[in-house]
């Protein structure tokens, strides 16, 4: 039995155990519990079931069975087949059982707290997963990460956000090229957005710009491109497959980006920190290709060659003024032209 069917057993997120509850609630639960009884029988039937099967084990009527099969697919979004009379669960829609041990639990503990840090909405895929882990931890760590969800939970959700993640997840897994209308407009001012198809390589988040991005070849561009999933507008699986990517493509690219963007050209960008900061600069590594060393200052020149400064200069501004750009002309130009608009606006 799928272990992701648990919800269902227990009553589904949120169920309470005890006391007086109303006939609503009471038909919800029962509901629940019909659902879980259904998914139990198709996950022990990979090869499909008559609906009259379904309705025998369940002790329902074909009616109600229908509209149980329906509601599964449409609300819950589990992802069923059905073909010459039989009904299914698509395969590799559970995945198996994650055996923790207590050490590994809490690292994926410090992974939940970092995503609340940057998330900004609420992913109900998320606050499931977690609520999930939390149930293997122990109690103390498990009170923390419940506080966790529930913090998460408070933020606004973003149901096109969740409605593209599940798409793209589902393109990625099963290589199936995407349709998607991407808005342009934030970094090209009166553009309207343009059309591409994209082969999905990796879905990625971004600490630098708190966003999640696709990574994947754009076959209009006849290159490797980065899309940040926020500005998609549109999206549409298709039925058409591509072979996998060369994994030297998508982790050199990686490798190469000070976040994620790796599709712009690249260049060498130095700078040079206060000896205030530069013991501080140099605890971390930065980037791959990093390289430092002292003035007789004590200040610290830091050089490194990335794909473009869109990433890095949100970071080279974090410092303030205990940073300076020396190279390329360009950054230099556009970091001081940030300084001088804050300085004027104070």
């Amino acid at each position: 039995m799928p272990p992701a069917l648990d919800q269902f057993r227990h009553g589904g997120p949120g169920s309470a155990s005890g006391g007086p509850v109303s006939d609503r609630a009471a038909a919800k639960h029962d509901r629940l519990a019909r659902f879980y009884r259904v998914l139990r029988y198709l996950a022990a039937h990979p090869e499909g079931v008559s609906v009259d099967a379904v309705a025998g084990f369940v002790g329902m009527s074909r009616r109600t069975v229908y509209r149980d099969l329906q509601a599964l697919e449409r609300e819950i979004e589990i992802p069923l087949w059905s073909e010459g009379g039989k009904w299914g669960i698509v395969e590799g829609a559970f995945l198996p059982p994650l055996r923790l041990t207590l050490d590994e639990a809490v690292a994926f503990f410090f992974a939940a707290r970092l995503t609340v840090q940057f998330a900004d909405r609420y992913d109900p895929d998320m606050g499931a997963a977690f609520q999930k882990l939390a149930e293997i931890l122990p109690s103390v760590v498990a009170r923390h990460l419940e506080r966790t969800i529930d913090v998460l939970a408070s933020r606004p959700p973003d149901e096109r956000m969740t409605r593209h993640l599940r798409l793209l997840a589902r393109a990625w897994t099963e290589r199936r090229v995407v349709e998607l209308t991407y808005d342009v407009a934030t970094y090209n001012p009166g553009r309207p957005p343009r059309r591409a198809r994209v082969h999905p390589y990796l879905l990625e988040a971004s600490a630098t710009t708190r966003a999640l991005y696709l990574m994947g070849f754009d076959e209009s561009r006849g290159a490797v491109r980065t899309f940040r999933i926020q500005r998609i507008l549109e999206l549409a699986l298709t039925p058409e497959t591509f072979d996998p990517p060369n994994p030297a493509v998508v982790q050199e690219g990686l490798a190469r980006a000070w976040g994620v963007i790796a599709d712009q050209e690249e260049v060498e960008v130095v700078l040079r920190f206060d000896a205030a900061i530069a013991s501080l600069v140099s605890e971390t590594t930065w980037h791959p290709s990093e390289r430092v060393s002292y003035e007789e200052d004590g200040s610290l020149i830091w050089r490194a060659r990335v794909p473009g400064t869109l990433e890095i200069r949100h970071w080279i501004l974090s410092w303030g003024a205990r940073v300076e750009v020396l190279a390329p002309p360009e950054l230099r130009d556009e970091t001081s032209a940030d300084h001088r608009a804050a300085a004027a606006r104070y």
